[in-house]
């Protein structure tokens, strides 16, 4: 498919530019064209004026007032003057009778009057057959006072026009021939690295499809499954009270996959929005201490549960003069409330999830003041950085560039057993982190991930004070 829309995107790219040389190439055609006649027309009739300036005219007679040409004393060097370039010249008298001439043999071509220049083609015969000879002429009537003195012809052969054409046609099809040749090879690269977009992100929306199928598929599954051994067993139920035990354990199991399911596609639903753009939330001062404070005391039994220390730590404010408004919110920013809950469950409950126990998770909130280390574009600009480290297993190196895409797990197979290096919160469904940068990201902040084997893992969040229009 995209080899074929590859292929398309070529020949446009080939066919368009191909017209656009050929225009351009009319075009220089054209122009050349006019101007090789515009100035064999100007010497022509430069060579009409000369020779009329060296006419010699003389009186019939006294009586009458007739004038003729004297046409020896006139052309007489003439001949020798037009020889060179290939101009002819002809003396017709006032009836129209050749009466002098620089050709071999005359043209019997009518004479009238043209000023402008015309070509000719007059068929010859010769020794090899049967050819045409064409000729650029201009005509001029000679007068003197009201008396027609005669007519001169002067020629010039067409092929100083047709050769130079000729050779540039052929200069200008090499030319586009090659120039569409390149245009197609650097179309054909060019749509490539078009679609090399494209391909990723179909590419992407496969993977997206075959991981969340896999992730639907399995809870509808064991639903059905489930609602089935339940449905065969109403009738014991009804019959022995014995039976209803498990079919209220069975109950439970429905209960807790439909709750499983509509998490997977609430999370779903959540970055597909965010892809969109749909998605309106309102931003509003969230003070992130007690936001944190909020979080972390719910994280709290799950810790107690996994005998796991969970410590909040509040980077208290530099001891200078602040303004009690500052002071006041030190830790506020502006953002949504319930995202930035959400972000810091998640990144919380991974910790608490994939620390051992007898491990450690710490969470760090503290104020940046001045340049960003993280974003030169914000300079002079406070932000929020939040730390949450444990102590677990930790991440190898080669599956941090991969950590927030979405249904990614470093171990699908382990990812819900306890102590492994899995990296997305308890649902188990690979979404997690890849909502967290979605919020992150929504909020013009940034998220990293440092980490190490056996020695554990920092999730490093910070954001801005105040969003940017």
């Amino acid at each position: 498919m995209f080899q074929a829309t590859r292929r398309r995107l070529a020949i446009w790219y080939t066919a368009v530019t191909a017209v656009l040389l050929l225009l351009f190439a009319s075009g220089v055609y054209l122009y050349v064209r006019s101007t090789l006649v515009e100035r064999i027309d100007d010497t022509l009739n430069h060579v009409v004026e000369i020779v009329e300036r060296s006419l010699v005219i003389e009186r019939v007679n006294e009586e009458t007032g007739k004038l003729r040409i004297n046409v020896e004393a006139s052309f007489r060097n003439n001949a020798n003057t037009v020889e060179d370039d290939h101009i002819d010249l002809e003396w017709f008298s006032s009836t129209g009778e050749l009466l002098w001439s620089t050709l071999s043999e005359p043209l019997n071509i009518p004479i009238h009057g043209n000023h402008t220049g015309e070509t000719v083609r007059i068929a010859k015969q010769d020794q090899w057959g049967d050819s045409e000879l064409s000729l650029r002429q201009v005509t001029q009537r000679v007068e003197f006072g009201r008396q027609v003195l005669g007519y001169l012809r002067v020629s010039h052969p067409w092929f100083e026009v047709t050769k130079p054409s000729r050779q540039l046609i052929l200069d200008l099809a090499l030319g586009i021939w090659l120039m569409v040749l390149s245009v197609a090879a650097s179309g054909w690269f060019l749509s490539g690295k078009a679609m090399e977009p494209v391909g990723e992100s179909y590419q992407r929306l496969k993977q997206f499809t075959a991981d969340a199928s896999h992730e639907l598929r399995s809870p509808i599954t064991l639903i059905q499954t489930n609602v089935q051994v339940a449905l065969s067993e109403l009738e014991l139920v009804e019959a022995d009270a014995s039976h209803s035990s498990n079919y209220r354990q069975q109950l439970k199991v429905v209960e807790r996959l439909t709750q499983r399911l509509g998490k997977l596609v609430n999370d779903l639903l959540f970055l597909a929005r965010q892809d969109s753009g749909i998605s309106k939330y309102t931003f509003s001062p969230c003070p992130l201490d007690a936001l944190l404070m909020e979080v972390v005391e719910e994280q709290q039994l799950v810790a107690n549960e996994k005998g796991i220390a969970l410590n909040l730590k509040l980077v208290d404010p530099p001891l200078t003069e602040i303004s009690p408004e500052l002071l006041e919110n030190w830790f506020t920013v502006a953002g949504n409330w319930d995202q930035l809950v959400r972000l810091l469950t998640n990144l919380i409950s991974n910790a608490l999830q994939y620390t051992p126990t007898g491990g450690k998770v710490n969470v760090e909130l503290a104020r940046q003041e001045g340049v960003s280390r993280v974003s030169r574009m914000r300079a002079n600009t406070a932000q929020m950085q939040i730390k949450v480290s444990d102590t677990g297993v930790g991440i190898p190196t080669e599956a941090l560039p991969r950590l927030f895409d979405r249904f990614y797990r470093v171990d699908p197979a382990r990812t819900h057993k306890s102590g492994n290096t899995a990296t997305d919160s308890t649902t188990g469904s690979g979404l997690g982190l890849a909502i967290a940068q979605a919020i992150v990201e929504h909020h013009q902040g940034q998220i990293q991930v440092e980490s190490a084997i056996a020695k554990g893992t920092n999730f490093i969040v910070t954001l801005p004070i105040t969003l940017e229009s």
